[in-house]
């Protein structure tokens, strides 16, 4: 029922929606609750991964420096010149994401060109790469959390699985509540969260003030003339202190670039970085401290307290991936890349708080078994990281197409960013493809499913569009050649849901053969889904009289909106169109029942796959908020 529709701003500098009003404190404290969540808890294990005996690296003097100085320049290179300071430059209306930014390179390309589908492609991969790593985002923040205990306590080892199964079971039980309670204490405990870590660094760094030195380049240069070319496969370790650059571009529609840059640049990165250089100093002075050196440089009447605000951090870290998954999927909807599923607002005032049930019990689905499957946060770090930089090099790729055609004052210097960016990207690539064996394999499965899901429906629905469009009558032959000889007329209004706009309905056509009557007022209805995250006012609603009581009505949303037809017609009378009384309004929709056959298309087994997506997917008048009780709905049989 909803058709995307193309409409964006070009300008590299978006309009931010629901935060014009809020101080810039504000939105600085909730930019570090919600946005750096999954960065911020990298050090819990980024540095204990790179000792692990994975790589076989010694903790000597030049190899801890070494590894210090590319976390340093990975987190500078990667999320701070990349992500922060150039790509939350290319939002769509304020809106950022792997989405907005395949819209905004789409737009530079001609329509239907098979440039454009190519990157269609390249942003849909990306996407479905991106949320297969972000399901290991909660099982290994978490596990990393809880795994503190053995450091205190190490008779706790086998109670940390069950632990850390209770956190997260709960923390997606009580999603259905929404995130407005709960978000208010995620700045406060996030914030505490990163100036513990400072201090923490600081109070390390004083042991062994030689670390500093981690910052010059050179040591970067010398860990890979010492290790020769297997060197790159560090990086498959450095990758974990990046991991959430990418989130941080997907979160900015909610707090807008300026917070969310004063907040990394001055007060996220400084307390990542000393945190950093204070476990290497830990590690200088104690090469035994590689086992945790997180909880190892905690002081021990501090480790306990430690645990639960790393525990509470992570549940944050994990809280933001999960809304980011509902955010996510709502887009992917609009967008016509998913099934419809039922919405649930869960906030009277932000239109923004949503809970989907089917994608809050997948994902918990997914993580349970991920912490069963691996048991350890060492064993996630293997699966973690080739999703999230495969990610990362479509980005680069996107976003130099994106530079090179919308920003002509900028590409001089962006342009040969883009491919020292390429280089990192594809060495991260490479570090990563090395762990795939020992668990890559699964997030590249599971966004390997994804991609395929979502091409399906997509194609499905095209194949699905043309096959009514084939059988179909042209409304401007058929309303004539009706009205010669117009069956009995009675009271009220027919709304008649249609994706084509110049079609015949299908439950139109079935009304009169079975019932045998026509309304009073009959208007068809197109709802269509814009490539801007909100509509314009002025474009919402748009209705157009085509004679004899019958109305052509099209009500446009942007991705970021759940759509709302009767609310939307009601406010038509406003404008000076036609007034809806809601008691007095019937709504007619079909619902087609999709047959698989052997002809052109899709191979035989996506078209059975369609189908059973199909006739899974919730109702276009449930998503359309469509009250049961004024609906009817018609079936039909289409072959595809």
């Amino acid at each position: 029922m909803s058709t995307p529709s193309h409409s964006a701003s070009s300008a590299p500098h978006g309009h931010h929606h629901g935060h014009g009003n809020a101080s810039l404190a504000t939105l600085v404290i909730g930019a570090i609750g919600v946005v750096f969540g999954d960065i911020g808890t990298s050090p819990l294990y980024t540095l204990k991964e790179a000792f692990s005996g994975h790589y076989g690296l010694v903790a000597d003097h030049d190899t801890v420096l070494g590894v210090l100085s590319l976390v340093f320049w990975a987190l500078t290179m990667v999320v701070t010149v990349k992500y922060v300071t150039i790509i939350m430059r290319a939002d769509n209306e304020g809106e950022g994401g792997i989405m907005a930014l395949m819209a905004l390179a789409q737009r530079s390309l001609a329509k239907g060109s098979r440039s454009a589908y190519l990157v269609g492609i390249l942003g849909i991969f990306g996407a479905s790469l991106f949320f297969g790593d972000g399901v290991i985002t909660p099982a290994i923040s978490v596990l990393s959390a809880v795994e503190g205990l053995e450091v205190v306590a190490p008779q706790m080892h086998s109670w940390i699985v069950p632990i850390t199964l209770v956190v997260l079971v709960s923390l997606f039980a009580t999603q259905r509540f929404g995130t407005a309670k709960v978000g208010k204490v995620f700045g406060p405990i996030t914030v505490t969260w990163f100036l513990v870590l400072a201090v923490l660094g600081v109070i390390n760094i004083t042991h062994e003030t030689e670390v500093l030195h981690a910052i010059n380049p050179v040591w970067a240069v010398n860990f890979f003339l010492t290790h020769h070319w297997h060197g790159i496969f560090i990086l498959g370790a450095v990758v974990l202190a990046v991991t959430g650059g990418e989130a941080i571009y997907t979160d900015m529609g909610h707090f807008g670039a300026r917070p969310i840059r004063l907040a990394w640049y001055w007060f996220v990165l400084p307390a990542l970085m000393l945190n950093y250089l204070g476990q290497g100093a830990l590690i200088l002075e104690n090469p035994a401290a590689i086992k945790n050196p997180f909880y190892i440089g905690v002081p021990e009447w501090g480790r306990i307290p430690m645990i639960v605000l790393a525990t509470a951090a992570t549940v944050i870290a994990s809280q933001a991936v999960i809304t980011g998954g509902f955010s996510i999927a709502r887009q992917a909807m609009q967008l016509g890349y998913i099934p419809r599923m039922h919405i649930k607002h869960t906030s009277h005032d932000t239109i923004g708080q949503i809970y989907i049930p089917g994608i809050n019990w997948m994902m918990m689905i997914i993580v349970i078994g991920l912490v069963l499957a691996f048991r350890s946060s060492s064993a996630l770090a293997t699966a973690y990281g080739i999703s999230v930089s495969a990610t990362m090099l479509i980005d680069t790729l996107l976003l130099a197409i994106v530079a090179r055609a919308l920003w002509p004052k900028w590409r001089r210097w962006v342009l040969p960013l883009c491919a020292l960016f390429l280089v990192a990207d594809v060495a991260f690539v490479i570090a990563n493809g090395a762990k795939i064996l020992q668990g890559g394999w699964f997030p590249v499965v599971l966004g390997t499913i994804l991609f395929t899901l979502l091409r399906t429906w997509r194609r499905g629905r095209e194949l699905l569009t043309a096959e009514i469009r084939k059988d179909g009558i042209q409304l401007d032959t058929f309303l004539p050649g009706l009205m010669l000889a117009p069956p009995v007329r009675v009271p009220g209004t027919a709304v008649f849901l249609t994706a084509q706009t110049g079609m015949v309905p299908h439950a139109l056509l079935h009304n009169l053969k079975h019932n045998k009557v026509l309304h009073e007022r009959n208007v068809f209805l197109t709802v269509e889904t814009l490539t801007v995250p909100y509509a314009p006012p002025a474009k919402k609603l748009k209705i157009e009289s085509i004679g004899d009581d019958f109305y052509r009505v099209i009500v446009r949303y942007g991705f970021m909106e759940t759509p709302d037809v009767p609310a939307a017609l009601m406010r038509s009378c406003d404008k000076g169109g036609i007034y809806f009384d809601p008691m007095d309004t019937t709504y007619f929709a079909s619902r087609e029942s999709v047959v698989a056959i052997r002809r052109r298309g899709m191979p035989i087994w996506r078209d059975k796959l369609f189908a059973v997506m199909h006739r899974n997917a919730a109702p276009a008048t449930g998503f359309f908020r469509i009250p049961g009780n004024r609906l009817v709905e018609l079936g039909a049989q289409v072959e595809i």
